[in-house]
């Protein structure tokens, strides 16, 4: 029996039999190139499979929602990047540098060295790298004839186990076949994370060595504990069982009005990104839309989104929510969501860079129109539509953006806090606008120096780490006083993942956190936990968290008081 320990995104108990992710498509031979081999008419050959593993991936996006849809979307436009498809063409001629090459062996080139760059650009831009070999596969695959790297075939429902998924993978994830997710890298808040949350399945990421795990074996997979063990027992089959008993009745729903055991009032919303994820959540029972993400409005193209496109865009998400709050977030292009008509790919930490808000400074108008947009699609629906803008820094930003929003005729403005700066002065920013949310995926990034797609720094990327919850506390205290001195009530919600945690959003509301958002399949979990506690043990919970020297222990002192989280299986 072997145990391994890594990072659990997605709680549940599964045993199962682990299918491995195929051996990647092997690197093509060097050397002479094939007689009679003709170079305009492999670079013939070289652009017609990219644009067959587009049209592909755009198809499966098509298909896709939410994240899933972003994902195949941003992957497609990758397999006709220029300086990808162009570099393996020059690599054709007899002329080039090692003289020509077939092929499948220009793309192989061509990509590692695009994936080179991106590397040598660190965060966000580096981590895009991978995505570049992905799709450098899958050429190489259509060149070659044979099937695009995937997922396992099988009959049965398994485990995949794997070093990391490439984010078209796992955006077309089956659940009815994959019944847990083990990889032994990737980190928290990658596509991998993200992905299986969204699907509710089991995961566990970061764990070394699951990907060397035999195929077929049988595993217990803990996605609450983040962890994996081969050999099951009669314990880990009970465990099992139970869970599955539980999950049954974790899916049946929430039925909405959620409150604590004394009655206090926590809207539970969902975070989405398209009218059909919209649809999805209403009927998951929603309170409302805590984080609309507006960004899949302006993937797969060029130019900006007319304003008819995106009133349509909104309006699809609005009409579901009628007479509900539906807060929508306004673009947050740059770092790995990066646009040609509006982000510099160039940016050597864009992490760090022009991301957010921030791109009204470099193209000013486009924030703007899309306001005008919201504004529009807010009048012709009946939702309460508040706007947000992401990477607000300090209170002159906060300040500008409200007063956009206002001239828009938006009557609720507010900010996400993901950058350290806004927790640590949210009193003062607060007296400018409305209301916070906060963003705690990039949040705990900021705080902790740690890139939250990086598998070697995931320890680092918990939203459990003391000095996130201590800028939580600062941004709701800010609020408070913000409260005060003005005279009008300045809600702070949660829209990153940490809300999907039921012990952590007990800890939230005890900070003074008054709305939470997340995946529609954690509402009822989350709503469960809830249910068992009260306002002032939430704040006792809290003040544990506070208390602890290290995330581990903060976790561990929070779910000892809440024995609910054992009898769910969470």
């Amino acid at each position: 029996m072997e145990q391994f320990h890594g990072v659990g995104v997605t709680p549940g108990r599964v045993i199962g039999r682990v299918r491995q992710m195929p051996a990647p498509v092997g690197e093509p031979p060097a050397g002479p190139v094939p007689g009679g081999a003709d170079a305009a008419a492999e670079g013939e050959r070289i652009r017609s499979a990219s644009k067959a593993v587009q049209a592909a991936l755009k198809a499966r996006a098509a298909s896709a929602s939410g994240d899933a849809k972003g994902v195949l979307e941003a992957t497609a436009l990758m397999a006709a990047d220029p300086m990808l498809v162009k570099g393996a063409v020059k690599l054709l001629d007899p002329s080039a540098d090692g003289g020509a090459r077939s092929a499948e062996r220009a793309v192989w080139e061509s990509g590692a060295a695009v994936a080179e760059k991106l590397k040598s650009l660190g965060g966000y831009m580096a981590e895009r790298a991978a995505d570049v070999l992905d799709v450098r596969s899958r050429i190489v695959a259509e060149l070659r004839g044979l099937p695009a790297p995937g997922i396992p075939e099988s009959d049965e429902p398994f485990v995949l186990a794997a070093e990391d998924l490439a984010p078209a993978d796992t955006a077309t994830l089956d659940p009815a076949k994959v019944t847990a997710l083990i990889t032994s890298g990737g980190g928290p808040q990658s596509h991998t994370a993200i992905l299986a949350r969204a699907l509710g399945l089991p995961a566990v990421v970061a764990a070394a060595g699951v990907d060397a795990i035999a195929d077929g074996s049988e595993v217990y997979v803990d996605g609450a504990a983040g962890t994996v063990q081969t050999e099951p027992g009669q314990h880990e089959r009970d465990a099992a069982a139970a869970w599955a008993t539980q999950a049954a009745a974790l899916a049946a729903g929430f039925a909405g009005g959620n409150r604590l055991a004394d009655g206090h009032a926590v809207p539970l919303l969902a975070n989405v990104a398209t009218g059909k994820d919209a649809a999805k959540a209403a009927a998951a029972g929603a309170e409302g839309v805590g984080l609309l993400r507006t960004e899949f409005c302006f993937l797969d193209r060029d130019t900006e989104p007319t304003h008819e496109e995106q009133v349509a865009a909104y309006t699809a998400v609005f009409k579901e929510f009628g007479g509900k709050k539906v807060v929508i977030r306004t673009l947050d292009a740059g770092a790995d969501k990066p646009l040609p008509f509006l982000t510099n790919a160039d940016e050597p930490n864009p992490a760090l860079g022009v991301r957010g808000y921030r791109t009204d400074w470099t193209s000013p108008g486009v924030l703007a129109r899309q306001l005008a947009a919201i504004a529009q699609a807010a009048r012709e629906n009946e939702a309460e539509v508040w706007v947000m803008a992401p990477m607000i820094a300090t209170a002159d930003e906060a300040a500008h953006f409200t007063g956009l929003a206002k001239d828009a005729g938006l009557k609720t403005a507010g900010v996400m806090v993901e950058v350290p700066s806004a927790a640590l002065t949210s009193s003062h920013i607060l007296k400018n606008t409305d209301f916070a949310s906060l963003g705690t995926n990039d949040l705990t990034q900021y705080a902790m120096a740690a890139d939250r797609m990086l598998g070697p720094l995931a320890h680092l990327n918990d939203p459990w780490q003391p000095a996130v919850l201590h800028l939580i506390k600062a941004t709701c205290d800010g609020a408070a006083a913000a409260s005060e001195a003005t005279g009008t009530a300045k809600p702070v919600g949660v829209c990153g993942e940490a809300a999907a945690d039921p012990a952590l959003a007990a800890v939230l509301v005890g900070l003074g956190v008054t709305t939470l958002s997340m995946s529609p399949r954690a509402l009822t979990a989350v709503n469960r936990v809830l249910a068992t506690v009260t306002v002032a043990e939430a704040r006792q919970l809290a003040a544990q968290a506070l208390a602890a020297p290290s995330a581990e222990a903060a976790r561990d002192a929070v779910r000892g008081g809440l024995p609910i989280l054992d009898e769910l299986g969470l």
